[in-house]
């Protein structure tokens, strides 16, 4: 079950086709859905969360925290809205694009992937594209 929560910030429409798309990636990595909760808000709210819980002290646009048991995929992923629209402006991407590399991003680090080096990050784009290109199939 994927649930969509607005903290501080204005509530946006999810596309109707999102919880499925999400799903299969999830099923795609072979993983079983379980209680995933995505909390889009505000840049402050995000940043008060990483220095609360992971002793961070700057901006980010997703934070993942993970209660994975075995192959069932659950976690709480937090989502700034106003970091999304920046990187999509500095990066000459179109919002949705970004905003589903995002919402993929927080479910592939709950299927174990990783995002520390390099060869992670390539890693991690690269499946980041791939379920993207898919999400028109849904």
């Amino acid at each position: 079950m994927i649930n969509y929560f607005f903290e501080n910030i204005e509530p946006k429409d999810i596309h109707p086709i999102t919880s499925k798309w999400l799903e299969h990636l999830i099923t795609t990595e072979n993983k079983k859905p379980g209680e995933i909760n995505y909390i889009f808000c505000d840049d402050e709210y995000l940043l008060k969360v990483n220095q609360d819980y992971l002793d961070h002290d700057y901006y980010t646009d997703i934070i993942t925290f993970d209660y994975v048991k075995g192959k069932t995929i659950s976690g709480d992923i937090f989502v700034s809205l106003p970091r999304i629209l920046d990187n999509a402006s500095t990066l000459s991407q179109d919002f949705e694009k970004e905003f589903n590399r995002v919402l993929a991003h927080g479910i592939l680090h709950l299927c174990g992937y990783k995002d520390k080096t390099e060869e992670e990050q390539i890693q991690m784009r690269a499946k980041e594209d791939f379920y993207i290109s898919q999400f028109k199939n849904f």
